[in-house]
């Protein structure tokens, strides 16, 4: 049986770690270099580091900030926000990172999967799914759409198409967020995790809604995921990636242990 990974999710905005509720109200909640150390430190498997204006400001992502955390840290790194072709992804991996994700660049051009796939291998290729459930209906029969630039701009395209689209194109890795459940801390959309992890065959990071263990234990069973991201739970203190990881090796799901 294969580890499951828990990989604790930066958001950064002009350069500083914030935190919202559904993608709205971010606060200021500290350094993401600091943080970043601190969660490699505690046993996280991975870190996730978002540029979460980057597109919607039409800006390039923050450099600087990635190299000083891949500078910090000796595990998988994987970055997003504001890549747009080959040259971003080239500049972020040549910065310290091992894996690129695409999520906005990817709707409006879906080939810059493949390319960056064909140029740096499947397995650097991640692509980012912000979704938000709707009605269902002729378009979008999964009842979950995809959304773009930060959860401002609904795209009219089919979730669970999506994703079996990308991993078409060579997509290695899908980071699956559903935009309902970040930030409350009430748990992941079990239902919307388990479409996507059951019907492809690349990995699936659950993302939105951890506030405690348990929901951690759930989206990893009933949810089929292979990994999940935290961010709210550890970001406040509420809880360190060794307690979280004791209690699911309590539950017998396996991960990577320090000790």
């Amino acid at each position: 049986m294969l580890s499951k990974r828990i990989i604790p999710c930066l958001d950064v905005r002009d350069g500083r770690l914030t935190k919202g509720i559904k993608f709205k109200d971010n606060v200021d909640i500290g350094d993401p270099v600091e943080a970043a150390r601190e969660y490699y430190e505690q046993g996280a498997d991975e870190i996730v580091f978002y540029d979460i204006t980057a597109s919607s400001d039409k800006r390039d992502i923050m450099i600087d900030v990635v190299r000083r955390v891949a500078e910090t840290i000796f595990i998988p790194f994987s970055v997003g926000g504001g890549i747009r072709n080959l040259e971003d992804m080239r500049k972020v991996i040549l910065a310290g990172a091992e894996k690129v994700s695409v999520n906005s660049a990817a709707v409006n051009e879906p080939e810059i999967i493949t390319q960056g796939a064909k140029a740096f291998g499947s397995q650097c290729i991640v692509l980012g799914m912000d979704v938000k459930k709707v009605d269902v209906s002729g378009k979008i029969p999964s009842g979950y759409e995809i959304v773009i630039h930060g959860g401002r701009k609904f795209t009219g395209i089919d979730a669970l198409w999506w994703a079996k689209e990308a991993e078409r194109l060579g997509a290695g890795e899908i980071c699956l967020n559903s935009i309902d459940a970040d930030g409350t801390q009430n748990g992941y959309e079990l239902t919307l995790t388990a479409l996507i992890s059951e019907n492809v065959r690349i990995p699936v990071i659950a993302s939105g809604g951890a506030g405690k263990p348990e929901h951690l234990a759930e989206v990893l069973t009933k949810g089929n995921a292979d990994a999940a991201l935290i961010a709210s739970m550890v970001h406040y203190r509420t809880y360190t990636i060794a307690e979280i990881k004791q209690y699911l090796k309590e539950k017998q799901i396996q991960t990577r242990m320090l000790w």
